[in-house]
């Protein structure tokens, strides 16, 4: 069952959505997503959705359903360089894999750099889209996760996890 509840400030639209036992937040600023984030509970604001909201909802949906493995909405990363960067670089994980969070300080140039890695991504503002919870620990372990890692887990296992190799 899906509920649909938005706030629209200025050129901004937020939609909280309920998918499953999930509540997710979704923030649109001037027809391009730049917050995708799990809450507690959706606050309860009814009305008519845009053309854009109704499209990233679809395709987030799908992804809840198995039958969408990329996203086709335009988004907008908001952090610092070195996070974009690193934002950039999950996005290159394809879906149904994971990639160690030393493998992509690697990836970005310095394996010694692995703690500022994790701390941009555990920044991600664009969850599920910016796939955060395909990068696990060195060990296969699940680590770190906004959404909680009971969440990472169910991404994951939909996503047909445990399947690993490196992309870079």
């Amino acid at each position: 069952m899906i509920l649909l509840f938005w706030v629209t400030i200025n050129l901004m639209e937020q939609v909280y959505y309920k998918i499953g036992l999930q509540n997710i937040c979704i923030i649109v600023e001037n027809q391009e997503v730049v917050q995708i984030f799990f809450v507690d509970k959706i606050q309860k604001n009814p009305a008519s959705l845009s053309p854009l909201m109704q499209k990233v909802i679809q395709q987030i949906d799908e992804y809840f359903q198995a039958k969408r493995r990329e996203f086709s909405f335009p988004i907008r990363l908001k952090g610092t360089d070195f996070q974009i960067k690193v934002w950039k670089l999950l996005s290159r994980i394809p879906y149904g894999t994971s990639l160690a969070y030393v493998k992509v300080a690697q990836e970005y140039g310095d394996a010694k750099m692995v703690r500022a890695v994790a701390s941009a991504i555990a920044k991600n503002p664009i969850l599920i889209v910016v796939p955060c919870h395909r990068v696990i620990g060195s060990d296969g372990s699940l680590v770190g996760y906004s959404g909680g890692i009971a969440t990472k887990r169910q991404l994951l296992e939909l996503e047909g996890f445990p399947k690993q190799f490196s992309v870079f």
